[in-house]
């Protein structure tokens, strides 16, 4: 027999009461490594970056087995954060010798590059998400699916990896090249961050397109476009990224 509406709803409510239990358990198993998968979790990382499609079939199943769509293992989260903190460090050895604004670095890295601007555009693609892209039920009989907080969190961190690469370790070893004067630095400095960022974008696009109760996911593959208007206006204009930051971090020393 079919759910009458009202079982819908209560079955949409009981969802979202479950998914909002779930946040507080997810933040008691980041002091938990024991019950972290890290393995999975690597997994996770080197396929995002070579074949993400792989990554979110897994997504796929784990929603089928755990009836949610978001991770409820903070490692990606937890190992991200010391691969940043890791990469911090690498960057003020190199640039700086000053302890405390070593940890201003780090500090200012993991919340501002990481949690709280990835928050702040997780917040943004869940409302967005559940305001406008969500299709319409065909009939009131179909439970009401609505986008998770945590997995449009998830979304976030699985774009950010790849940039992290890219504009943290990959950038490291280039430094040396991109912060010089020059045409030559300012075109590789510009293209660099111009794949990041799309593939950031292209990404996002990925978390969502996978969900199968939204439509019109292509708006998130609008902020590519941008990126490559914007980069030749940049790279003419004479514009550094890389010098830029390494400026703002480390002005005595770039």
């Amino acid at each position: 027999m079919l759910p009458t509406t009202s079982k819908g709803r209560a079955s949409s409510s009981s969802t979202s009461r479950v998914n909002s239990s779930t946040f507080p358990q997810y933040l008691r198993r980041i002091i938990k490594w024991q019950q972290m998968d890290i393995e999975y979790t690597f997994w996770q990382m080197l396929y995002l970056c070579t074949s993400p499609k792989v990554v979110y079939q897994h997504t796929k199943f784990h929603k089928q087995t755990k009836n949610q769509w978001a991770r409820d293992d903070p490692a990606f989260v937890v190992i991200s954060s010391l691969l940043l903190a890791v990469a911090a460090l690498a960057y003020c050895a190199a640039y700086d010798h000053s302890a405390g604004h070593a940890v201003f670095v780090v500090i200012s890295v993991l919340l501002f590059h990481f949690l709280i601007t990835g928050a702040g555009l997780a917040t943004c693609c869940w409302f967005l998400t559940n305001a406008y892209l969500r299709e319409e039920a065909p009939n009131s009989h179909v439970v009401e699916q609505r986008v998770e907080w945590l997995y449009a969190f998830d979304v976030h961190c699985n774009s950010f990896f790849p940039m992290f690469v890219m504009l943290y370790v990959i950038h490291y070893f280039l430094s040396p090249i991109l912060v010089a004067h020059g045409f030559i630095p300012v075109l590789l400095s510009n293209l660099l961050f111009m794949v990041a960022a799309s593939y950031y974008h292209y990404l996002n696009f990925l978390g969502y397109y996978v969900l199968p109760f939204l439509e019109r996911t292509t708006f998130f593959l609008y902020p590519i476009g941008l990126v490559i208007v914007l980069s030749p206006i940049l790279i003419l204009s004479g514009f550094n990224p890389s010098r830029y930051l390494m400026n703002v971090y480390f002005s005595q020393r770039v």
